[in-house]
C-alpha cells in the first residue's frame, strides 16, 4: 500500500519551496495523461495530482495506457484529452517525438501543455515537472563503482531508448561511467520496454553470456524487478544490482539483500507540481523551464529514515 500521508506531507513541502499556490479556478478540470498503471510510480503521481486537485478546487483526470510500450494507445488518449479543449493539459510522453503534432495543435488552440515525467523534444510545454534524470543515473553510477570497488564490468536494462527517461537515464549512467570511472567497462544496454517479465529474460541472457559481470543497472521500476528475478532464477551470487524507483517489490529486494540499493523519485511531487503549474500557466504566470522535484539514494542502511520513507512509494 501506497504511503499516502507521508508522500503528500513530502509533496506539499516541496510546492510551498518552489512556490505560491495558484489562484483558485472555478470549473476547470485538468487532463493529465500518463505513461500507464503498470508501476506503483503512477499510482504515487496520480496521489499527488489528485492532492492538487482538491486543495486548489479543480477535477484531475487522470488517465494512461495499460502498460508503458502502448504508444499507440497514449496518443489515442492525448488525442481524445484534447478534443474536449481543456484549458491545460499534463502530459507523459512515452515516446518523446510520436506526440508533437498533436501537442503543436494543442499550443495552436491556446491548450497549455505541461510536460511532467518525461519531456518531449519540443519547446511547445511550458514547463516540465520532473526529476533530474541525468544526475539521477549519474548518482547510480557512482554507487556502482563504489560497490565494485573502482573496477569491473556492468550491463544496463533500461526501460526504453525514445522517452527522455529511458535516454537521460541511460545515458546519466554510462556516461558518468565513462568519465569517472573508466575501469569499468559497460557491456551492453539492453531494453525491456519496462516490463518486469521481458527484463527478466534479457538479464538471464546477459548473465548467460556474460559470466564475469559484476553489476546490473536498471532504469525503471519494471526493469529492475526484471533484473532482481533474472539474478535469483539463474542462480547468480555477488552481483550488486542497483535499481531506479521505489514500488514494495524493490524495497523489498534491497532488504533481503539482492539489491544494493536505488534511487527514488519523489512521484507524489511530480503529481502535485504538474497540476500547480497547469493552474499557474492558465493564470499567465511564468513558470520555470524546469521544475525539479528531486530524488534519493536509498538502501538497506537509510530507507526506514523520515525523509527517505516519505518518498518511498509501497
Amino acid at each position: 500500500m501506497i504511503n499516502r500521508r507521508s508522500l503528500i506531507a513530502s509533496a506539499m513541502a516541496l510546492a510551498m519551496a518552489t512556490g505560491a499556490a495558484p489562484v483558485l479556478a472555478q470549473d476547470v478540470t485538468i487532463p493529465l495523461v500518463s505513461k500507464g498503471f503498470q508501476h506503483q510510480f503512477w499510482q504515487a503521481v496520480r496521489i499527488g495530482a489528485e492532492q492538487a486537485g482538491t486543495e486548489f478546487g479543480v477535477r484531475v483526470d487522470f488517465v494512461g495506457p495499460d502498460n508503458e510500450s502502448q504508444v499507440d494507445r497514449q496518443i489515442d488518449m492525448l488525442s481524445a484529452a484534447l478534443a474536449n479543449n481543456p484549458p491545460a493539459i499534463g502530459f507523459a510522453a512515452l515516446d518523446s517525438q510520436a506526440a508533437i503534432p498533436l501537442l503543436r495543435q494543442a499550443q495552436d488552440a491556446g491548450i497549455h501543455v505541461v510536460a511532467f515525467d518525461s519531456g518531449v523534444d519540443s519547446d511547445i510545454p511550458v514547463t516540465t515537472a520532473t526529476t533530474n534524470n541525468v544526475a539521477a543515473a549519474a548518482l547510480a553510477a557512482d554507487k556502482m563503482a563504489e560497490l565494485l570497488g573502482g573496477s569491473g564490468t556492468v550491463a544496463v536494462v533500461a526501460h526504453d531508448q525514445v522517452s527522455a527517461t529511458g535516454v537521460d537515464r541511460r545515458d546519466g549512467f554510462v556516461n558518468r561511467l565513462a568519465e569517472a570511472h573508466p575501469d569499468i567497462s559497460v557491456v551492453t544496454v539492453q531494453y525491456g520496454g519496462g516490463d518486469h517479465l521481458t527484463s527478466t529474460e534479457i538479464t538471464k541472457a546477459i548473465l548467460t553470456a556474460n559470466p564475469d559481470l559484476g553489476g546490473m543497472f536498471g532504469t525503471n521500476e519494471g526493469s529492475a524487478i526484471g533484473i532482481v528475478n533474472g539474478v535469483r532464477e539463474s542462480g547468480r551470487e555477488g552481483l550488486v544490482v542497483i535499481g531506479y524507483d521505489s514500488g514494495s517489490a524493490q524495497q523489498e529486494a534491497i532488504r533481503d539483500g539482492l539489491m544494493a540499493g536505488a534511487i527514488t523519485q519523489n512521484p507524489v511531487g511530480i503529481g502535485y507540481e504538474t497540476v500547480r503549474a497547469a493552474l499557474a500557466a492558465i493564470n499567465g504566470e511564468e513558470l520555470p523551464e524546469i521544475i525539479d522535484t528531486g530524488f534519493f539514494w536509498y538502501d538497506a542502511t537509510n530507507m526506514d529514515e523520515e525523509q527517505i520513507r516519505a518518498v518511498l512509494y509501497d
